[in-house]
């Protein structure tokens, strides 16, 4: 999971950024270690239907929908005929469907044609990124059926894919997702993808901007993952409890 790729990002994205020369020596690393990336789409669809998936393969994510995506990140993806998923917040993409609030400069609809015309899935993200979970059942139907749908009206073609804002979901969020016609979700959770988590619930790991090649490639291959993200574990557990009490306090029930 991978959000902003820049040399020089907002305050805001910093820490969940990656510079431009990371992004190309990570991906050196997935081509290096014979590694397949697919799309969120191909892998939930290899899945539910039983299909062989091709050798390694790995999920290249981005969230938000930050401009750097189209700059720095699709050069190199080309360069290795790598698809990815990018999961745009369609409230925070500059235009008339603008609500404020986005953290850097984001994608243009234009660009994110250019991403959909070069491969790439694009995905939802909601319109305007908040705590799904705390919503109210009416603003949480907005949030997900208005994503999808400027998603399709600007691409023509509506997203199949979504991924939770914060990674926060609930038994409530994810039919919520499912019913806005999305027929798979990306959480985080920080572990690997397995089959059994559910195409509502499927897990990422977060790429940050201290995230070194080394530790990088252990992640890929699936080593260490737990103990390299024991701390966010702890916080997520921490997160969840408070969110689930503030949600029952408020009605909205998990």
């Amino acid at each position: 999971m991978y959000h902003a790729v820049a040399p020089d990002p907002a305050p805001a994205t910093l820490g969940l950024s990656v510079t431009p020369e990371a992004f190309a020596a990570q991906m050196d690393v997935v081509a290096g270690r014979g590694f397949t990336p697919v799309t969120t789409a191909a892998l939930a669809a290899a899945w539910r239907c039983g299909e062989r998936l091709p050798p390694r393969p790995v999920l290249v994510t981005f969230d938000d929908g930050y401009e750097g995506v189209h700059r720095y990140a699709l050069p190199v993806l080309a360069r290795y005929s790598f698809p990815s998923t990018v999961f745009v917040t369609s409230g925070w993409l500059p235009g008339r469907h603008a609500t404020g609030g986005a953290l850097d400069t984001m994608l243009s609809w234009s660009q994110v044609r250019e991403l959909a015309d070069a491969g790439t899935e694009i995905g939802g993200h909601s319109h305007s990124h908040p705590q799904l979970d705390q919503l109210d059942a009416r603003r949480l139907r907005f949030e997900a059926l208005r994503c999808r749908e400027l998603i399709g009206e600007e691409l023509g073609t509506a997203p199949d894919s979504f991924a939770y804002p914060y990674g926060y979901s609930s038994r409530r969020v994810r039919a919520a997702v499912r019913e806005a016609g999305f027929a798979q979700a990306l959480a985080v959770g920080n572990a690997l993808a397995r089959r059994h988590q559910g195409p509502y619930a499927l897990e990422r790991v977060t790429v940050r901007r201290s995230t070194t090649v080394e530790e990088f490639t252990r992640l890929v291959e699936g080593r260490a993952v737990g103990r390299n993200f024991a701390a966010d574990r702890a916080l997520t557990k921490g997160y969840a409890l408070a969110r689930r009490t503030r949600g029952a306090l408020r009605g909205h029930w998990i």
